[in-house]
């Protein structure tokens, strides 16, 4: 039969070969005509030609389902890491158009029992010699496989931070915990140890005593390069740092070493969160047994790209448009009384090049990119106005600026245009912080990655600055009196990501007589 035929008394399916029974049935049924296919001498029928090749194709970790209608489905036998060799199923492909095998990416994680592949013979026969020529081309290394996860005993160290809050490093071990028993491994027991080499080291050292055959760990800051302090400690620990960062998107700052044969992951700050990250497709590989080093990381930027955004709808379809940059804003804090430096205003004082304080920090970040500047006016607003006017910006004023800092925050929060996605909160006082040091915490910003509150530091002193993300501006909006978003700190330790800085300009105010004359005279 060539297409399906329902009777009164069942149903003829397509592909069915007829017998008299059948012929007598549709004349009963007062069926004029039927198509059919009519297959030649050594032709063979569709369900014979797919459980052949299912046979063949059946290798290492995977059974063939039964034939029907000319298709067999190929199912894993046990959990494990999808390999396929690409070149051999394309030439199947190509060998006749009624050989059809469609299959799972290569490198899937399995779980028993999972749908890897599905064979279709194209109604409704292959021909004898095409057959034997699909079934030669498969014999010998199997086209598809599933690796086994190996049970590896995993050791885990995470480190700590004064701002790091315990229900971070609590969510990291159970999200780590539940992906290393996902692919069959076990976690020892997890140590916490201060943010520095020596104590990640001596933790790495006894959890490798303790029989640890993958090393992972945790920082409680962004690695920024092969001579961080997690980084540190592998080499201390005897070990070698292999790659710095990853073609995989969210886990670029990925960080991979070895130490002897025991290999050892710094892991970047999406492996927090239970999507899917960079940290899954090492995991796989290491867990599935194969070698894994340099090159075997750079090709992991085909199919690399895991993050989705706004721009991107579900289901990860095409995009019209090339993703772009994140869109950060600037919010200047300018409405204080400037009490201390009474009876002077810090921000009408003039450095060397003739600027005032607060047209020199409206400059560096009109020079940063970022887009828009707003400037919160408070205590003499006029005066504040003239000494940016000219400027591409924007200002409004803070009726409200004598009950605090909040109100200085609500008003530029309430400014904000809807389509940006982060914000940088600037001190009007920090004139040092130049444009280079704002697009250096501009990049850092990736929430995708776990990295939504940028806090610049000069030798471990949190300064200004700070990004925000726009998901925390309700939050700011609701602060009262002098209470500065930085209290948001300790509640969203999760999010915070610091960026060290070369020089101290980010932690240097000027808001005393004496600072002012220091920076007046270029000092």
């Amino acid at each position: 039969m060539a297409h399906s035929l329902r009777l009164p008394d069942g149903l003829i399916a397509k592909g069915t070969a007829l017998t008299e029974n059948h012929l007598t049935a549709i004349s009963a049924a007062s069926i004029p005509h039927i198509s059919v296919a009519l297959l030649e001498e050594r032709d063979i029928p569709e369900g014979e030609a797919a459980r052949r090749l299912g046979i063949m194709l059946a290798g290492v970790g995977l059974r063939a389902g039964g034939p029907v209608h000319g298709r067999v489905n190929l199912f894993a036998i046990h959990a494990g890491l999808l390999r396929i060799e690409h070149e051999r199923i394309t030439t199947l492909n190509m060998l006749d158009e009624a050989i059809t095998l469609a299959t799972l990416p290569d490198a899937t994680r399995l779980a028993d029992g999972e749908m890897v592949a599905t064979l279709k013979i194209i109604p409704f026969a292959v021909a004898e010699a095409v057959l034997d020529r699909a079934v030669e081309h498969l014999a010998g290394s199997a086209a598809l496989r599933v690796q086994p996860f190996r049970p590896l005993q995993v050791g885990l160290v995470l480190t700590q931070l004064p701002h790091l809050k315990d229900s971070v490093i609590s969510a990291t071990i159970a999200v780590t915990k539940a992906r290393v028993q996902a692919r069959g491994g076990i976690l020892l027991g997890p140590r916490t140890v201060a943010h520095e080499t020596a104590p990640i080291a001596v933790a790495v050292q006894q959890l490798l005593t303790d029989g640890a055959e993958l090393m992972l760990i945790a920082g409680a800051s962004a690695v920024t390069d092969r001579g961080d302090v997690a980084p540190g400690a592998i080499m201390a620990a005897g070990g070698i740092i292999e790659r710095f960062g990853m073609p995989v998107d969210p886990g670029n700052l990925l960080c991979f070493g070895r130490i002897g044969t025991v290999p050892a992951i710094v892991l970047p700050g999406c492996a927090r969160s239970p999507k899917l990250n960079g940290i899954d497709f090492v995991l796989d590989r290491i867990f599935a047994g194969e070698s894994l080093d340099s090159m075997a990381i750079a090709r992991m930027g085909v199919g690399g790209l895991l993050k989705d955004f706004a721009a991107r709808p579900a289901g990860r379809q095409v995009r019209d448009q090339p993703r772009t940059m994140a869109k950060i804003a600037a919010i200047i804090l300018a409405a204080g009384k400037s009490s201390r430096a009474a009876p002077r205003h810090k921000l009408l004082a003039k450095l060397p090049d003739g600027r005032t304080l607060i047209a020199t920090t409206v400059d560096h970040a009109l020079a940063a990119g970022v887009n828009p500047v707003i400037v919160v006016t408070g205590h003499a607003a006029a005066l504040v106005r003239e000494s940016v006017q000219g400027r591409d910006i924007r200002l409004v004023h803070a009726a409200d600026y004598q009950l605090g800092m909040a109100e200085s925050l609500k008003a530029g929060i309430a400014t904000l245009p809807d389509d940006v996605d982060g914000a940088i909160i600037c001190l009007g006082d920090m004139p040092l912080v130049d444009a280079t040091a704002l697009r250096q915490i501009i990049a850092a910003y990736d929430p995708d990655e776990g990295r939504a509150i940028i806090v610049p530091t000069h030798r471990g002193k949190r300064g200004n600055p700070v990004l925000w993300d726009r998901r925390f501006f309700p939050l700011m909006a609701a602060l009262q009196g002098d209470e500065g978003a930085r209290s948001l700190f300790a509640l969203h330790g999760d999010a915070v990501a610091e960026v060290a800085m070369a020089d101290d300009a980010v932690l240097r105010d000027f808001d005393t007589i004496e600072a002012l004359d220091i920076l007046e005279r270029g000092a």
